[in-house]
């Protein structure tokens, strides 16, 4: 029996041996990539100067909104009995748009002119009885509160019936016959770059007016520029829009207004600004996404490089030239900064090869290879294309 064991307990002992092994490498294999430095090496590339245009842009997300807007609400409030338009439909100013019960409106107006006719008598038998000037004069204050009384009476009368306070498109109805009508005390219109009006086909109570009305024939873009970019405006600039919905459609637009305060959200400070379109496309809506891009700067036929190729440090600017011999760093001066290029205005000339340098980042451990972005010196991106976002930069 114990020669029988002993081959037993060497086979398990070896086991053991290879499953701690096993163990071993597994680890390893695992925290391997946390402890296995990244490499870094540098490359570069060669690029012409040349000479074309460059652009420099800024650009905002926005949404399309009518340059006018209105909300039409009863000024007396009640059941509402008539409603003669409908979401989508287009009104002229002054139409009809809308009717609540008149009976509870009418019936005070009928005791307020009664309350007056009996004031009118009172003062009237006053006068003529040669009452004291204290008793005339208090029957002429009560037929002035009664007079006051009826034209409010009156006015809640007019109040019942709502008209279009401008021409325009029925973007939002607050209710249906039947419902109240919730009067918020008449109605406004005319507001420029508001966002009342936008919604559409509402059933339920709309506390900024009970029928919503929009001029569509005018539309506009409401954008959030960034601080920065926001100080690089004017009005009257002019702007390009594109369609989110709209594939491959933009349309021409002009800087109508830029919010002469910041709105700030996460610490982060945007200034609001309206641009007009000349014309709206085929399909445009109100509440679409946009981008609106605008130009502001921009240099025809001028000596041009990659952004990336330029290295910037202490107020001045550089780049790195090839020569026959190998290459040197050349201060040169700088013109229009755009989105992909950048205006050489002075030492260097089109066609001389400049380099931008770029850095490889190789991980062993993970067996990739990672292209990325390096600094340049004086603090410029490279990275095998030239930088900058947005349109422009030689078109």
């Amino acid at each position: 029996m114990r020669l029988l064991r002993q081959p037993t307990l060497v086979l398990n002992a070896a086991l053991a041996i290879l499953a701690l092994a096993g163990i071993g490498w597994a680890y390893v294999a695992v925290t391997g990539s946390d402890t296995d430095p990244a490499k870094t090496t540098q490359g570069s590339r060669v690029v012409a100067a040349t000479k074309g245009t460059v652009t420099a842009t800024v650009s905002a997300s926005g949404s399309v909104e009518s340059a006018t807007t209105a909300s039409a609400d009863f000024v007396t409030s009640g059941t509402v009995t008539e409603i003669h338009v409908k979401v989508g439909d287009l009104v002229t100013k002054g139409q009809l748009l809308a009717r609540v019960d008149p009976t509870e409106a009418g019936e005070d107006l009928e005791t307020a002119e009664a309350n007056l006719t009996a004031a009118k008598a009172a003062l009237t038998r006053a006068q003529n009885n040669d009452s004291d000037d204290a008793t005339i004069a208090s029957a002429k204050a009560q037929v002035t509160s009664a007079q006051t009384a009826v034209e409010t009476a009156e006015r809640a009368v007019e109040g019942t019936t709502l008209y279009a306070p401008i021409a325009g498109t029925v973007t939002s109805i607050g209710g249906a016959v039947g419902s109240s009508s919730g009067s918020s005390g008449g109605s406004s219109g005319g507001s420029s770059g508001g966002s009342s009006g936008e919604s559409s086909g509402s059933s339920s109570s709309s506390s900024s007016g009970f029928i919503q009305l929009a001029d569509l024939t005018s539309l506009q873009v409401s954008a959030s520029f960034a601080e920065t970019d926001a100080t690089k405006l004017k009005v009257g600039q002019a702007a390009n829009v594109a369609w989110s919905a709209l594939s491959q459609t933009t349309a021409e637009a002009t800087i109508a207004s830029i919010a002469p305060t910041a709105t700030t959200s996460n610490n982060v400070n945007t200034y609001a600004v309206v641009a007009k379109l000349k014309t709206a496309p085929d399909g445009a809506r109100i509440g679409q996404s946009t981008t609106v891009v605008v130009t502001v700067a921009e240099a025809a036929d001028v000596v041009r490089i990659p952004t990336a190729a330029l290295n910037s440090a202490g107020g001045r600017s550089a780049v790195q030239v090839k020569t026959e011999s190998g290459t040197e760093l050349r201060t040169v001066e700088v013109g229009v900064e755009g989105d992909t290029y950048i205006e050489i205005s002075s030492g260097l000339t089109a066609g001389e090869q400049v380099v931008i340098t770029v850095t490889v980042t190789t991980s062993s451990s993970s067996r990739t290879n990672n292209q990325q972005g390096g600094v340049l010196p004086g603090g410029n991106t490279g990275g095998g294309m030239p930088a900058g976002g947005g349109q422009g930069g030689g078109r």
